[in-house]
């Protein structure tokens, strides 16, 4: 089950690692997502909101986190602003 404050997270914290770095998480590709699938998501919670986010895409329902995202002004927020624990941040 996930918490209400995961899909804020979900639409303002950036992806700290990969080729994908810096990217929101809800902005990352599917595709990107289901690779992990196949290899397995990081543990701990960047790897569940990884998981909440592409059950989010596949459902079609990326617009209902828009009223979370961060005003065009203020930019999104930086991997930094949402600090995961190191082990969870890389692949085992």
């Amino acid at each position: 089950m996930f918490e209400k404050d995961d899909l804020v997270k979900i639409a303002q914290v950036s992806m700290p690692f990969g080729k994908y770095q810096g990217q929101l998480l809800i902005d990352l590709p599917e595709a990107y997502l289901l690779w992990f699938v196949d290899r397995g998501f990081p543990k701990g919670q960047l790897g569940d909101l990884m998981q909440l986010t592409l059950e989010i895409k596949i459902n079609g329902l990326e617009s209902l986190l828009e009223p979370f995202r961060l005003s065009q002004s203020n930019g999104p927020r930086p991997a930094a602003a949402y600090v995961f624990p190191a082990n969870q941040a890389e692949d085992d």
